[in-house]
């Protein structure tokens, strides 16, 4: 994680709605070319000047919390950029990104993030806080204007039940499957330097968090669903919104479909199950 620069450190007003953060870093084409081979892709199909494909944008302007300011979740402690709130499971439950032009390998990259708002909310398994996240990642001739929505709940006090979902019936024109390892996840946790140990300590995720076995990124699966999307197009995406809407788990497969009609393109993954694990649209160039 080369050349990362912390400019700007926390402002902000109650609750830490308005606080800002800005990062520079360089798009390096090693990082680019290492998240091709996790995806089991050939690592030298890119290189200095191209365009970096979608949410590759993932792995730079990292924050890079020292390892004292660190949870015990492995996430940075709340009250540093994201709010105090009073409870300490995190989940990624969804964003919004709009991409003009194009970020490129080799390029500075600046990364202005902003908390645009913290809710509280009561949930079906009890109260949560929703923290929506702004992030604008520019280079010399793109910009990706991003919103992440974080859910703050309690800790569970017992295992993880899934409902069963009777999976969709409509067809889809493009479908694959992957299964997730545990070297996939953790390579993917590296790339983009998130410590949440529920992808890579099965001890952490069954016995505190209450998961099965180690969970997919919700990140990883959005990825996933974007280059689905731009392969089979073979167009390059100017909107894409997702939502999480039940976690997926390691060594079960995941199956990524699409539909498209004219620019717009409906995303969904489906676990083993066959159930909705997410939902995306996406709109393309």
């Amino acid at each position: 994680m080369e050349g990362i620069e912390r400019i700007e450190g926390i402002g902000g007003e109650a609750r830490g709605i308005g606080r800002t953060e800005e990062v520079v870093d360089r798009a390096s084409a090693a990082l680019a070319s290492a998240m091709l081979a996790t995806l089991d892709r050939d690592p030298q199909a890119l290189g200095e000047g191209d365009s970096l494909p979608p949410l590759f944008h993932w792995m730079y302007c990292r924050e890079l919390a020292p390892g004292s300011r660190l949870d015990g979740d492995g996430h940075q402690k709340r009250g540093d950029f994201l709010p105090a709130v009073p409870f300490s499971r995190r989940m990624w439950a969804g964003g919004r990104l709009a991409i003009e032009g194009s970020l490129r390998i080799g390029e500075r990259l600046r990364r202005r993030s902003t908390v645009r708002s913290v809710t509280p909310k009561q949930g079906r398994s009890g109260p949560l806080v929703l923290v929506t996240v702004e992030h604008r990642i520019s280079g010399n001739d793109g910009e990706i204007v991003e919103e992440q929505d974080l859910v703050f709940l309690e800790r569970p006090v017992e295992p993880l039940v899934l409902p069963d979902v009777a999976g969709p019936e409509e067809e889809m024109e493009w479908s694959e499957s992957v299964t997730p390892n545990a070297a996939m996840l953790f390579r993917f946790s590296a790339l983009t330097f998130n410590a949440h140990r529920i992808h890579y300590d099965r001890d952490y995720a069954r016995d505190v968090e209450m998961y099965p076995d180690l969970v997919v990124h919700g990140p990883l699966t959005a990825l996933l669903l974007a280059d689905l999307a731009t392969r089979r197009s073979g167009r390059p995406l100017r909107t894409l919104a997702f939502r999480a809407r039940r976690p997926m788990f390691v060594d079960r497969r995941i199956t990524v479909q699409g539909r498209r009609a004219e620019n717009q393109v409906d995303l969904r993954a489906l676990d083993d199950t066959g159930a909705i694990a997410m939902s995306a649209d996406a709109t393309l160039a």
